[in-house]
């Protein structure tokens, strides 16, 4: 019986010897990620937040001014400006995108469509397109002067030409032009990804059952859509709140001077690398922050029928 019971003990003793060698193996393996994820995530992260808190020019001593950063930043008037233009350019350049892109993603998905997998690689390009080829281009189409591409399409309607670098709306409209034109094609892709894997039996007993394409787009592919629909609204929204590169290069060495176009990014890049100031800059990240994550909430909680589920609970 004792050996029998000290033979068990051995046997439990190398299990969990072997157990716990198994465990370490496995965070050894996994631990690069959290240690690249701590030094250049996680890390200046905290370090913004804790910034906010301080006046700092980036080269001095830090001195605790309490919440007076954020109180500068919500009484600055460029910063409501700011936030306006980020808002207006992010609908105008976000929303027609995915109405576009999933249009685009169910005609591509017919197989009546010839030679798709070309139409998809080029839709897809725009995304994987340099921005200073972007800048180029649109910074050609959209020049000011009235030999522009742009102003001589609008002139065949009768228009007058349009500055679109230093006018108000014209700025916003090239912008927004330009965002479309850049994600378009990335959440077609998406899109054409979910419509892939919904089961063509649906779509079969459909057509038995009498109904059109345009029934069977909205009844059906448009549901059973909606995970995609939901991740691409959460990635759009949070995209352009976060815009900065296209006005930067499309308006170049004005972007940071004029503000027809500035965006809260800019702002944020303005305060620190312009002007020094690093704790209003981090106030403004923190604000930023907050901003995102309340308008992702929100269009995450539209998109997945919370409003439609709590009206029916009522």
């Amino acid at each position: 019986m004792k050996n029998n019971s000290a033979t068990t003990g051995t046997k439990q003793k190398k299990f969990a010897s072997e157990k716990k060698k198994d465990m370490l193996s496995g965070y050894l393996y996994i631990a690069p990620f959290f240690i690249v994820f701590a030094i250049i995530g996680l890390y200046p992260a905290l370090f913004s937040i804790f910034l906010a808190f301080q006046d700092w020019n980036g080269l001095g001593p830090m001195d605790y001014v309490g919440f007076r950063n954020f109180v500068i930043v919500l009484e600055d008037p460029l910063f409501w400006k700011s936030l306006y233009n980020t808002v207006i350019i992010g609908l105008m350049g976000t929303a027609p995108q995915l109405l576009v892109g999933i249009v685009l993603a169910y005609f591509l998905n017919m197989a009546i469509i010839r030679f798709t997998n070309f139409f998809r690689v080029t839709i897809f390009m725009p995304y994987i397109t340099s921005m200073v080829a972007v800048a180029l281009v649109f910074g050609v189409f959209f020049s000011s002067n009235e030999s522009a591409l742009a102003n001589y399409f609008i002139g065949l309607f009768g228009f007058d030409p349009i500055s679109w670098k230093t006018s108000e709306w014209g700025a916003k409209i090239a912008i927004s032009i330009m965002v479309f034109w850049r994600w378009v094609g990335y959440n077609t892709i998406i899109y054409l990804a979910g419509l892939q894997s919904i089961p063509k039996d649906v779509y079969e007993a459909a057509t038995i059952d009498g109904a059109n394409k345009v029934q069977q787009f909205f009844f059906i592919t448009i549901p059973l859509l909606k995970p995609f629909i939901v991740l691409t609204v959460f990635m759009s929204t949070v995209g352009a709140l976060q815009l900065f590169a296209e006005p930067t290069v499309f308006l170049g060495s004005a972007a940071f001077s004029r503000d027809e176009a500035m965006t809260v990014v800019m702002y944020l890049y303005r305060d620190a690398f312009n002007l020094g100031s690093f704790g209003t800059a981090s106030a403004t990240a923190v604000l930023l922050l907050i901003i995102i994550v309340g308008a992702a909430a929100i269009n995450t909680w539209l998109t997945s029928g919370g409003a439609r589920k709590k009206k029916k609970g009522v």
